[in-house]
């Protein structure tokens, strides 16, 4: 069973997590069936954290887990944190393969979400 764990830092704000949660969702159900799960995690500040996410994942029954870091650069969190989680639970989970995929903002395709965005304009939700 392979699923996704969306990675984002968290927030005190709890609307801001639950963006999170429904992006999950989002992704879930775009994903065609790519993924039998995507479930988020958080780095700080909310839950669960990586390692509840994970375990979360296992509970599932994942025997592959493909962790998304959702940040734009690729700072502390993208480059140690987030990699020291994972490794930690693989060390935890030896059988279990859990990778972590590119960062969002490393995707090509950001630079023509930023210019759909840009041509909304005023559009802005909040």
């Amino acid at each position: 069973m392979k699923v996704m764990m969306l990675i984002a830092h968290g927030s005190r704000k709890q609307s801001a997590n639950d963006e999170v949660r429904r992006l999950a969702q989002k992704v879930q159900e775009l994903g065609g069936g790519d993924y039998d799960a995507v479930l988020p995690a958080f780095l700080e500040l909310a839950e669960p954290d990586i390692q509840q996410g994970i375990a979360s994942c296992i509970e599932l029954g994942a025997s592959e887990i493909v962790a998304v870091p959702y940040f734009l650069a690729a700072g502390r969190h993208v480059v140690q944190d987030i990699p020291g989680e994972l490794a930690c639970a693989r060390a935890g989970y030896p059988g279990i393969s859990i990778e972590m995929s590119q960062y969002l903002g490393e995707n090509d395709a950001m630079a023509g979400l930023i210019l759909q965005c840009a041509q909304q304009g005023g559009q802005a939700t909040r």
